[in-house]
């Protein structure tokens, strides 16, 4: 069913009953809401960094940071790119979303290099469960190394959920694995009911790395 805009309480009930918004294209403003029967989530005790990706955020050539520029990162991840013509992110989810950061509901990672956003994501934080909505990469294993940082930040904080909405190919890399609709909705309640602190880890790459592999 399209709907034409959600408030915020709206949005937020959506997601703590396990439904999210999408759009067909930028330009359509009819917002749909999806329920999948299988569901894409990252074990966070199960994260997988390579050798070479571990080397990458070790090596902090790139600079991350949270919540600095969300706009930004909103705003290339509703670009086209290179094998996606369109994007599921119209102007009514943009401006939910800048909404929701306002709120603190809404999170982003930034990545950069040599001072320029190179790479990021951002999602929606509820209880202990973060729901992972884009992410953008215009160098080398940028949005790699904002994935990294986001699970320590999230494995710190006490979380217990790490919802990637579907399971892509280029997820499956980092052990996110798919699970039926009923079974999220378990640990989806489970997660809702623990609260976590999105702003409790505070480190560069080596502190990020320590945090995941004491996880797994």
């Amino acid at each position: 069913m399209a709907h034409d805009v959600f408030d915020l309480e709206e949005l937020l009930a959506c997601y703590r009953r396990g439904v999210f918004p999408m759009a067909d294209a930028r330009e359509d403003e009819r917002v749909f809401l999806i329920d999948p029967q299988r569901r894409g989530v990252i074990p966070l005790d199960g994260f997988h960094v390579s050798k070479r990706l571990a080397r990458t955020v070790r090596s902090d050539r790139f600079a991350v940071t949270v919540d600095q520029d969300f706009h930004a990162v909103l705003e290339a991840c509703a670009e086209a790119a290179p094998g996606r013509t369109e994007t599921w992110i119209n102007h009514s989810i943009q401006n939910m979303y800048e909404a929701l950061h306002r709120q603190g509901r809404a999170h982003s990672v930034e990545v950069r290099l040599d001072g320029v956003l190179v790479g990021g994501l951002y999602g929606v934080s509820l209880g202990s469960a973060f729901f992972g909505e884009s992410m953008f990469s215009r160098a080398r294993d940028a949005s790699k190394v904002a994935l990294v940082h986001l699970v320590a930040r999230l494995i710190a904080g006490g979380y217990r959920l790490l919802d990637t909405q579907f399971l892509t190919e280029h997820l499956t890399q980092f052990g996110t694995v798919e699970i039926s609709r009923q079974v999220y909705r378990r640990r989806l309640d489970a997660a809702l009911a623990v609260e976590g602190d999105f702003y409790r880890f505070d480190g560069a790459g080596a502190a990020a790395l320590q945090e995941i592999s004491q996880a797994s």
